[in-house]
């Protein structure tokens, strides 16, 4: 990755190689855009090594969660866009051909206690808004699955997928059309009427007509988004035991705010993650809490899977960021003409990265969306339903 030595313009400039940034390069570059992409780190290297790898469509806050919030409509249109989604990007992974490991999963929304009352009305709002999934039972579910929860939601139309090489391989193809990949550090934006002035931290400028921010929980200081937060996370990945793994490697979450996630990889891991911490952000702090949140990780894991080997190869940490609602910000900066913002925050990171490139992409054509509004930056806070 070559870096910026002089002043250049293009037509977009996308701020971040990560997924996101990759999604967006491909999306535009498509669309027949010149493109320029910087990082000033490795692409991949960022928030996106540290994925969670499940393309899940179903959003942190529950259905009837943000129908409290917002009413049905528009959970409803969010939840069908986020679903939508997923299956374009795994249309697009068979479309371009890319080597990503990439798999079709099932997920399996559990039941956090011993009532499915909750999980029962989620069901019925998710039939109502014509979303896939099946409620199980503790009998079914544990016939099923051998999962010993009151219940849960089994649901097609999620995969996952190694996304370092999921991002290698859509930035490949967008510079074969013609995108540039550039080490550059941006230090300073000044939108105008015609072009956005980009000044590095080198000191050369990049012009272009249009600014995507696609920069992970790095947000430079011309967002002044209200929703969001950063949070410390946790994960474990077992030695590998590809005969010891429950049906159909389903992609495993449960009903709560601070819910554990489960997935199996293609060498036969299990990795088990969780115990968020928002308190918690200092890396050395964070760095500190590990090995007491490994040792929780596996006892939780135990308790889920019991035929689960406990050797533990890998366990680490991060921070990255969530929203009051659950869903991305995606559209147009405020208070700065010509600059877009791209943030998939939360668990559908990946997700929300290609419906953002969607939308940008249809916004730079001259299109429309009500996602725009129901995503918007300057969208106030709002507390638990």
């Amino acid at each position: 990755m070559p870096p910026v030595t002089q002043d250049m313009r293009c037509d977009v400039l996308i701020v971040g190689a990560g997924i996101t940034g990759a999604l967006m390069a491909e999306q535009l570059t498509r669309r027949g855009h010149d493109v320029v992409v910087i990082d000033r780190a490795p692409p991949g290297g960022g928030s996106t090594a540290a994925s969670t790898a499940m393309l899940l469509w179903e959003i942190d806050r529950p259905l009837r969660e943000l129908t409290e919030l917002y009413g049905f409509e528009r959970a409803a249109r969010a939840y069908r866009a986020s679903h939508d989604a997923v299956r374009g990007l795994q249309g697009l992974v068979r479309q371009l051909g890319l080597s990503c490991q990439t798999r079709d999963k099932p997920s399996l929304y559990l039941a956090a206690g011993d009532s499915t009352s909750a999980l029962r009305d989620e069901h019925e709002l998710r039939c109502r808004a014509g979303l896939p999934g099946d409620f199980l039972d503790h009998r079914a579910l544990l016939e099923t699955f051998e999962i010993a929860r009151a219940g849960a939601i089994l649901s097609a139309g999620s995969a996952d997928a190694d996304p370092v090489q999921l991002t290698h391989g859509l930035l490949d193809i967008a510079i074969r059309r013609g995108a540039r990949l550039l080490q550059a550090d941006a230090a300073d934006f000044d939108p105008a009427s015609h072009a956005v002035g980009v000044r590095l931290a080198n000191g050369n400028t990049i012009e272009a007509r249009h600014v995507v921010l696609a920069t992970g929980y790095v947000m430079p200081d011309i967002v002044q988004a209200r929703v969001q937060r950063t949070v410390s996370t946790w994960a474990i990945a077992t030695t590998p035991q590809p005969d010891r793994l429950w049906r159909d490697g389903a992609l495993i979450w449960e009903d709560k705010d601070n819910y554990l996630y489960a997935r199996t990889t293609v060498d036969g891991r299990i990795i088990v993650g969780g115990e968020d911490d928002d308190a918690v952000i200092d890396p050395q702090a964070r760095d500190a809490l590990t090995p007491q949140k490994i040792a929780t990780l596996r006892q939780r894991l135990a308790a889920l899977w019991p035929r689960a080997a406990r050797e533990i190869d890998f366990g680490w940490s991060g921070a990255f960021d969530v929203t009051d609602d659950g869903l991305p910000l995606i559209g147009p900066v405020p208070g700065a003409t010509n600059i877009h913002a791209a943030y998939g925050y939360g668990g559908n990171g990946i997700t929300f990265s290609f419906l953002a490139a969607q939308l940008i992409g249809l916004s730079l054509a001259g299109g429309s969306s009500p996602l725009f509004e129901d995503f918007a930056l300057d969208r106030p806070r709002v507390t638990k339903a």
